[in-house]
């Protein structure tokens, strides 16, 4: 028979590892990562609909990630979201790049999904990049579909 200092040890020895365990699992599930943009360049995109994008967010490009989401504002000309972020300065963008904003992972975490141009000349800090596809928003999708459904049992 254990004595009771023996069996509290464990006890809180058994919850310890669990807290750490569950602090790693939300680690890695978030978009916490070692990226720094301190290194990098600023470029930014308009978009009509950002959906949940986030302060922080990845940006990735062919599934590598290359940047995070520094900044999101309402542009007061437009009336669209102006996402600014960072690049790391190793990765040279062609000018007529492509920004999306897509879903990963079953949380819905939303990135920012380049996709390089045929330009020879490149991205620079400061620079906007004119073709933006904004977020699927899931509540619009479904919306259209059943109003497409509605008016066709007419």
């Amino acid at each position: 028979m254990m004595s009771r200092a023996k069996l509290e040890l464990a006890v809180g020895t058994f919850v310890a590892i669990g807290l750490i365990a569950l602090l790693f699992l939300a680690m890695k599930v978030s978009t916490v990562s070692s990226f720094s943009g301190g290194d990098g360049y600023e470029i930014s995109a308009n978009f009509e609909n950002i959906g949940g994008l986030k302060v922080r967010a990845p940006v990735m490009m062919a599934g590598v990630r290359i940047g995070e989401v520094s900044d999101i504002s309402l542009d007061g000309d437009t009336f669209e979201a102006r996402v600014a972020f960072v690049l790391a300065r190793q990765y040279k963008l062609p000018i007529d790049t492509s920004a999306a904003i897509f879903t990963s992972g079953l949380l819905g975490e939303q990135y920012i999904s380049l996709e390089a141009g045929g330009d020879d000349a490149n991205l620079k800090s400061g620079d906007v990049i004119k073709l933006s596809q904004s977020a699927m928003v899931l509540e619009q999708v479904l919306g259209q579909f059943l109003f497409s459904k509605a008016a066709g049992d007419e």
